[in-house]
This record gives structure tokens, C-alpha cells and sequence, in this order.
């Protein structure tokens, strides 16, 4: 197998992902206080999800699409395993760590059987879904041990689709199950349930898709084929539009490009629910987020360029956390949602140093995995598992 070299990072669109990432850190943060506030400070923090979902689209096909004829399937999923899979289990491994410091929130914990957790844990680290019968904190979730992990299992499944379907379609084909797909968001946000999957009424949202059952998993592909789909159809159009004067081939550039952008996404994910809760109105505008906003705000961010020293250190830095951060923050939540329920009568001012604690832990832990364990291994995976190591030998 011959090695592939990465090829040069979008630095714009890797830092948006981790301001995206630092949102949803603040949007958790904020979820234990619902009862309290009556409503999310980061009202719509879920949609961060989304927009990660059209950057993998982008990012897969800017990656792989012109490499087929130099790589087979297999050492593409081997690529992949390699950038994702032991962050994975990092997630996982933290998870369990804190699991029994949760009880408070999740009484069900306290409950569990030995052989059940070692199982759970194991599917966990192989990233097997695990259904209502392996449920051992009482929410549901595929991994109860890192909740998050749920977006990891569709992006796995987005990269199944991709190699044996999606990479052979022509934009035409893909514009139109792009359109298709937007139906799921549709379905979803303005309440259609044309499935008859929401006996209890519509949800006037995309949250949802982390356990496994029929309307959890439809929800779960729902948000991840438009974006995906659509990350991937901007891939293909902008490298047919590359030119001398528009190396980007992107239609929009902006000065400050990074700056903006992320100004967009804050404002998004920030915005009060419409109307103040589920409803229509607030529906359309998470459809008009996923399916129009987040398309251009990956079209500005690919067409922009960084022009100076520290913007291009700082989005260096935010895309190399975002993954990290995003997949070993939640053990951490849990714990913060078991003291909040120990401590209901405590003073404000603690709940502020907790939450500011549980911040900076949740980077730093995040920054130390990367760094003492992350990427480590992914370099001695490529040497040893992706064959880079023998081209060197050879060169």
C-alpha cells in the first residue's frame, strides 16, 4: 500500500469547527440549568451537530475525492479509524473512569451489574451501539459512558456511505439527494411526522439521534444525510471552480473571513428559541440554519484567507482542541449534573466557580489527551499501520 500524505488544511473552516466545539462545551454547561432559567442561555448549542456534519462532508471530499485511483477502500477506512478511533476510546476510557461519581443524577448507576458495565464498556471502545437493554445510566444513550459518542457512530456510518455510494456519484446526483434529504430536516423541525414516529406530538426540533431506536435513528440520519451530503456536493463544486485568480473556487470571500464566521455561529447557536418554545416558527428557522446558513458559512470560511500570524496560530489551535474537547468533555457534565442535584440549595456563587472549573478542566484535559495520547498514537499508527514508516525507508 502506498502511504498518502495529508493534504493542506482549510485553517478558516478547522477553526470554526473549534469554536463550534467551545459552543457546545458552554451549550452543556448551560443544559443542567433549564429547570432554574426556564430556558438555554446557547438556546440552539445542539445545531453545532449540524454544521459539524456539512464540515465532514467538505472535509472527506476535499480529502479523498481525486485519491481513488492510489487507494483502496480498505486503507481508506484504515485513514479514518486512524484520525478517529482512539479519541474514541479516550472518551470512552474517561467516561467509565467518572461513571461512579454520577449517581446522584443517575440513580440507576448505582444499580448496574459488574458483567453489564465490562460489556457496556467494550462495545463502547469498539464503537457498537448499545440498545435499552444495555441501558445503565437511564438516558438511553448508544455509549452511556460518553454520550456524545452517538454523533461518532453516524459520522462512522456517513464514512461507510461515502466510500462505497456516495464518492461514485456524479454533483448532479448528489444535488438531488441533497434535496431529497432535506426533507428529513423538514419532517423533523416543522412537525410533519409523515412516519407517524412521534406519537407524543412533534418536537419542532433536530435534537435527538443518541439511542437506538426507531425515532432516535431516524432522527440521527436525518441530521446527518442533508449536511453530510451537502459539505460533500460543495467539495465537488468548488474544486471544478478552482482557478489562478479563485484558488478556493468558492463564490464568497471575506476580509476577517474566520472573525465572521464565527460571529455567525455564535449569533446562531445563541439565539432565544422563537416564540419561546417548540413551535413552527422555531422549527423553520433551524431548517433555514441547516440547510442554507451553515452551506454559506462553509463557503465563506473555504473562500477566505488568513492574513496574519495570530489569527492563523489561533485557528490552528481551536481545530487541533475541537475533536478532542468535543469527545471527552461529557464525562465531565455528568458530574456536574450529579453535583448540581446533590447541591440544589447551594449559593449561586458556587454553581458560577463550578461551571467556570468545569470549563477550564474540560480544555485542559482535552489540550493533555491530544498532546500526551492522541497524537502520539495516530503517528504511530501511520507509521506502522498506514505504511508511512516503509515509503520513508524506501525515499
Amino acid at each position: 500500500m502506498t502511504y498518502l500524505a495529508s493534504k493542506p488544511r482549510y485553517m478558516i473552516l478547522d477553526g470554526l469547527r473549534g469554536v463550534a466545539a467551545i459552543m457546545v462545551l458552554f451549550f452543556h454547561c448551560f443544559e443542567t440549568y433549564i429547570p432554574v432559567f426556564g430556558t438555554q442561555i446557547i438556546n440552539h448549542g445542539y445545531l453545532a451537530v449540524d454544521f459539524f456534519f456539512v464540515l465532514s462532508g467538505f472535509v472527506i471530499g476535499y480529502a479523498y475525492d481525486d485519491r481513488w485511483g492510489k487507494m483502496t477502500t480498505r486503507a481508506f477506512f484504515k485513514r479514518r479509524l486512524t484520525r478517529l478511533h482512539p479519541m474514541v476510546v479516550a472518551g470512552t476510557i474517561i467516561g467509565a473512569s467518572l461513571f461512579f461519581f454520577q449517581g446522584a443524577a443517575f440513580p440507576k448507576i448505582m444499580e448496574v451489574e459488574a458483567w453489564k458495565f465490562g460489556l457496556c464498556l467494550l462495545m463502547g471502545l469498539l464503537m457498537i451501539p448499545c440498545g435499552a437493554g444495555l441501558d445503565i445510566r437511564g438516558w438511553g444513550e448508544m455509549n452511556s459512558f460518553n454520550g456524545p459518542n452517538w454523533t461518532l457512530t453516524f459520522e462512522y456510518v456517513a464514512n461507510i456511505l461515502y466510500a462505497f455510494i456516495f464518492r461514485h456519484l456524479p454533483k448532479a446526483a448528489l444535488a438531488v439527494l441533497c434535496a431529497v434529504s432535506s426533507f428529513f430536516i423538514l419532517d423533523l423541525t416543522l412537525g410533519w411526522d409523515l412516519f407517524g414516529l412521534f406519537p407524543d406530538g412533534p418536537q419542532y426540533a433536530v435534537i435527538g439521534g443518541w439511542s437506538l431506536n426507531a425515532q432516535q435513528v431516524y432522527i440521527g440520519f436525518g441530521r446527518l444525510l442533508y449536511p453530510f451530503l451537502c459539505g460533500l456536493l460543495i467539495s465537488r463544486i468548488l474544486s471544478s471552480r478552482r482557478s489562478e485568480s479563485n484558488p478556493s473556487g468558492s463564490p464568497i470571500s471575506l476580509r476577517g473571513g474566520f472573525y465572521w464566521c464565527s460571529l455567525a455561529l455564535i449569533v446562531i447557536f445563541s439565539i432565544p428559541c422563537i416564540t419561546g418554545k417548540p413551535s413552527p416558527a422555531d422549527g423553520l428557522y433551524q431548517a433555514f440554519s441547516i440547510i442554507v446558513l451553515f452551506p454559506l458559512i462553509v463557503l465563506a470560511g473555504a473562500g477566505s484567507d488568513i492574513s496574519d500570524a495570530f489569527s492563523t496560530k489561533l485557528c490552528k489551535f481551536l481545530g487541533d482542541l475541537s475533536y478532542p474537547l468535543y469527545i471527552t468533555h461529557y464525562p465531565l457534565m455528568y458530574m456536574q449534573m450529579s453535583w448540581v442535584a446533590a447541591n440544589k440549595d447551594a449559593p449561586v456563587w458556587m454553581h458560577i466557580v463550578l461551571n467556570i472549573g468545569v470549563v477550564i478542566m474540560s480544555i485542559a484535559i482535552a489540550y493533555g489527551v491530544m498532546k500526551i495520547y492522541d497524537e502520539p498514537v495516530r503517528e504511530w499508527l501511520k507509521d506502522h499501520w498506514l505504511g508511512r514508516k516503509k515509503v520513508q525507508s524506501v525515499n
